[in-house]
């Protein structure tokens, strides 16, 4: 199934008609589209007890398999596993991607900067692009010109950058070390500050929340949860960088910060990702959440910047 007709409807004798005519016919595509099973509302009981689940399996990852031989693993099983969702949910819209070329990409993404750092990650992440682009010019073989080449390339190349390289950013936390600071600590300021990100974000958006942030996209986020998110987010990254990793505060509370801006635009760009599909959730993998992606997309892209300040703190002298 096609997501944009391949022929131009006719002309209508007012504009204002053709695009009511456009906008019930995308409408009507939306209505369509498969909905995960959990996407009329939340089991409370499932969604704590996945939560409690995860949390649990993030902690044994940390603190009981040597860093970055549990966290590693970890952060594999999720880029897999959101990225193949989102290729689900793609292919339902009717965009056409290769699945082995951006989960086994995706991969070597991820564990070639175990050894290589940045160096191996770029690369995969060039090679993975090649193979995307070629490959797809030739799906419909040699004597055939490709349908919709570049808005489905265009996708492909977006969920590559948006999830194995961004979860792998989230990985290489664990190879930070500075001034006898291991990267165990890394990840556990990285985890803590999205924590309170949401939490104030939460706390305040319920007790406060009047001004939409962004309507059109998620009418639910409020200006006054964003507000309580970045207080909550700048003092957990001051705290954490203080006692944890032995800097000062003020570096820790400029990490923060731009954690909770990337976190809060994250969250708006899954947003706009799923409205524009017609879905709710992304899938209905964990139970009461939703699926990987509706948990982690802020995540990713605040594990990118978390990374690259942290990595600037660690060649300077605290």
């Amino acid at each position: 199934m096609q997501r944009h007709a391949s022929s131009s409807p006719s002309p209508e004798p007012g504009g204002h008609t053709g695009d009511a005519v456009n906008r019930s016919r995308r409408e009507q595509l939306i209505e369509s589209l498969p909905k995960p099973r959990n996407s009329a509302g939340r089991d409370l009981k499932s969604a704590v007890i996945t939560g409690v689940s995860l949390g649990a399996l993030v902690l044994v990852c940390i603190f009981l398999i040597p860093t970055p031989y549990g966290w590693y693993p970890f952060v594999a099983v999720a880029i897999a596993l959101g990225s193949f969702e989102t290729l689900s949910r793609l292919k339902e819209a009717g965009y056409i991607l290769p699945f082995p070329v951006v989960l086994v990409g995706g991969q070597l993404m991820l564990w070639t900067s175990w050894p290589f750092g940045t160096k191996g990650l770029v690369s995969s992440f060039v090679a993975t692009v090649l193979v995307l682009m070629f490959g797809r010019l030739f799906h419909h073989g040699r004597s055939s010109a490709p349908m919709n080449y570049m808005r489905d390339t265009a996708i492909g190349i977006f969920v590559l950058a948006w999830i194995p390289l961004f979860g792998t950013f989230a990985a290489m936390l664990a190879l930070i070390s500075r001034d006898g600071v291991p990267g165990t600590l890394f990840i556990i300021t990285f985890i803590v500050c999205v924590i309170a990100n949401d939490v104030g974000g939460y706390i305040a958006g319920v007790l406060f929340g009047k001004h939409p942030m962004a309507p059109a996209v998620s009418p639910k986020k409020s200006l006054e949860g964003f507000a309580g998110s970045v207080v909550a987010g700048v003092v957990a990254g001051a705290l954490m960088s203080h006692w944890l990793l032995n800097d000062f505060w003020w570096r820790g509370a400029i990490m923060g910060l731009g954690l909770v801006i990337c976190a809060t635009l994250g969250d708006l760009v899954e947003s706009q990702f799923k409205r524009e599909l017609g879905i709710k959730d992304m899938s209905a993998m964990l139970p009461g959440h939703g699926g990987i992606m509706d948990r982690v997309d802020g995540m990713l892209p605040a594990a990118m910047v978390t990374w690259l300040f942290m990595s600037v703190m660690s060649m300077s002298v605290a």
